[in-house]
């Protein structure tokens, strides 16, 4: 296992630097050599998954990287590199190496003739090696390590298109903001060493449960829950997910609905046991979580762009999963993490084919494009109806076992509020359906249906979106004796379970959410821009994202730009003033005391005559006014 793990891992690194290096100028072997590398890497991870269901223990394997011994009061430092294998890595392994097997060979079409085509293969490589070295990694250190490649790609990858001001002001966007948020990790992973000596996650499952009460366990706690927040661009760190829809769109469905943006989630998870000791945090992420599902959720109703739409999407289903973990359940957010990425990528990679397809972006520049590409339109309406929650797709099982960890943890308020996104999420998917793929066809549009390279990938991840969901299904745990929450759980295995009133109520809810929808853009019986009117105010605050990314704008350069100004000036005028203002009277200084070195031989007898002839004079003096007396 340890093997493979290290081998699927490496594969998509070895294909970075021969693409790099060898084969950038040959376009069509540098993406052979990404896709095959991809392929290696998934049915690695394939394997690996059926070794950990054969024997769920795993394997664990680590060598030492860095010591340094004790000296003084300093307790020493030791560091390793190693290999984590169980149920929680073996399956984030085959979602990330899967949706980026599929989003290679996606972007085979959607990439083709770029000019930074071959680049663009080495960028997805080395995401590729980033976020499965960060899902094996067996400690912190070694984790955060792999955590700042994956950001690093990210920037790369928003900022592909490099040339246009908009994607270069994105990516700078994803990686400042990331940065605050990763430094919270980095404090509180140094302090978790500090408290129990020990990066290793295993090593610290069974101390922290020992650990006596104090303010610093819950500080850590907090400190690493920073990281999370920002990389799976939780409110308020998520300003940066929605510009980074500046990057290629297979680029979106890869690590910003998949992948990258689940690596909080993953983190988590992983070190859930530090979480769970501390309650506040738990709460405060339940919490974050359901906030940031609602609030991005509210804004996706009047987003006019595809991909925004999306983007928003994923903001409020990231929120979901924070939800389940902070109301104590992994498992649910683990189940949603996986089913989501499959009909996410799908949702992306349709949109991708519709903007390939069209040039626009605009959902009501568009219009009858279900009957011009028809694979593309029964695609996207399974990931809308996967997303929605409709019986029996994937987001059906996930999201009721959300809704149902919500009301058995006590958290009543948060499950009706989980109620009110699923109405919101159905309500603004099908809104984008029937007013892109529905109605007549725009005047002037172009469109046609995407070539095999591209299509392909859609139907496979719409399979997977139809059927997903079923391993956490009371059925599949009846015919195969496990389920999701059996497999991947914290403390005991949870039995799967269908509530039908809890499934009944929100299935009525996304139902009612798609038939509105329907009203207002499918059949247009309420006008859409009446309703805007008679909300002004409320249409205004949404259209403006909350005034979010103005405020920040606004601190930014009239706190922080203003206090570098300051600060600026401090070091010109104030320090520089001082030192400059001593070497400017040292060499004052200088310049007089050289008058009295000429280096001529007749100045300095003259001065030693004149002394003479003064201390001569003087004693003279003294010598006449004694005999005077």
């Amino acid at each position: 296992m340890v093997n493979a793990a290290i081998a699927l891992v490496l594969a998509p690194l070895a294909a970075f630097i021969l693409i790099a290096f060898m084969t950038r100028r040959t376009e069509a072997l540098s993406a052979m050599v990404g896709i095959v590398a991809a392929a290696a890497s998934l049915v690695l991870s394939i394997g690996l998954l059926v070794g950990v269901l054969a024997d769920p223990a795993g394997a664990h394997e680590s060598i030492k990287w860095l010591s340094i011994p004790a000296i003084g009061h300093f307790r020493g430092l030791e560091i390793s590199m190693g290999v984590l294998v169980d149920p929680l890595s073996a399956t984030m392994c085959v979602i990330v190496s899967l949706v980026a097997f599929l989003v290679m060979i996606y972007s085979l079409g959607y990439m083709k003739g770029d000019p930074g085509f071959s680049r663009y293969y080495a960028y997805l490589s080395l995401f590729a090696f980033s976020m499965l070295g960060l899902v094996v990694a067996d400690n912190y250190f070694q984790t955060f390590s792999f955590w700042e490649l994956v950001g690093l790609c990210s920037y790369l990858l928003i900022g592909f298109w490099f040339e246009k001001k908009s994607a270069a002001d994105a990516s700078r966007k994803a990686f400042i903001t990331n940065r605050w948020a990763d430094f919270g990790f980095m404090v509180g992973v140094l302090l978790l060493f500090q408290l129990f000596g020990s990066f290793d996650f295993t090593e610290l499952s069974t101390v922290i449960p020992l650990a006596k009460g104090g303010a610093m366990l819950p500080l850590i706690a907090a400190l690493i829950f920073i990281g999370p927040l920002g990389k799976s661009a939780q409110f308020p760190f998520h300003v940066w997910l929605p510009d980074a829809m500046e990057g290629p769109t297979p680029v979106s469905a890869l690590i910003h609905a998949a992948t990258m943006v689940a690596a909080g989630v993953y983190l988590i998870a992983r070190g859930f046991i530090l979480f769970a000791s501390v309650p506040a945090v738990m709460e405060g992420m339940a919490y974050i979580g359901g906030f940031t599902a609602l609030f991005a959720a509210s804004i996706a109703l009047v987003q006019k762009d595809i991909k925004r739409i999306l983007a928003y999407s994923t903001l409020s289903q990231l929120g979901y999963m924070f939800m389940a973990l902070g109301v104590g359940s992994m498992s649910a957010g683990m189940f949603h993490l996986t089913t989501h990425a499959f009909f996410k990528a799908l949702l992306f990679l349709g949109a991708g084919s519709v903007i390939h397809a069209t040039g626009e972006q605009d959902i009501f520049k568009m219009g009858g494009l279900g009957k011009k590409m028809r694979i593309t339109a029964w695609a996207f309406t399974i990931g809308a109806l996967a997303l929605s929650g409709i019986f029996p797709l994937a987001g059906f099982w996930s999201k009721d076992e959300i809704l149902l960890a919500s009301l058995r943890s006590g958290h009543v308020g948060l499950y009706v509020l989980g109620l009110g996104v699923a109405f919101m999420t159905a309500f603004y998917m099908f809104r984008l359906i029937f007013t892109a793929f529905g109605g007549a066809s725009t005047e002037g549009l172009r469109a046609h249906e995407s070539g095999p390279a591209m299509a392909i990938p859609l139907l496979v991840l719409a399979a997977l979106s139809v059927v997903a969901g079923l391993i956490g299904s009371p059925w599949f745990e009846r015919a195969f004796g496990f389920s999701f929450g059996s497999f991947i759980f914290f403390g005991e295995g949870e039995k799967s379970r269908l509530d039908l009133t809890t499934a009944a109520i929100s299935s009525l809810v996304a139902v009612g959410g798609i038939g509105l929808a329907w009203i207002m853009y499918g059949k247009k019986l309420i006008k859409a821009e009446r309703v805007a009117a008679a909300f002004g105010p409320a249409y205004r605050l949404l259209d403006h994202k909350f005034y979010i990314d103005e405020i920040y704008g606004w601190i930014f350069a009239r706190v922080m730009l203003a206090g570098g100004r300051a600060f600026d000036w401090i070091d010109h005028k104030v320090i520089d003033g001082l030192f400059d203002g001593l070497g400017a009277a040292t060499r004052a200084t200088g310049r007089k005391l050289r008058l009295t070195q000429s280096g001529r031989l007749q100045g300095y007898a003259l001065v030693i005559f004149g002394a003479v002839a003064i201390a001569a004079l003087a004693l003279s003096t003294d010598l006449l006014g004694g005999l005077l007396k």
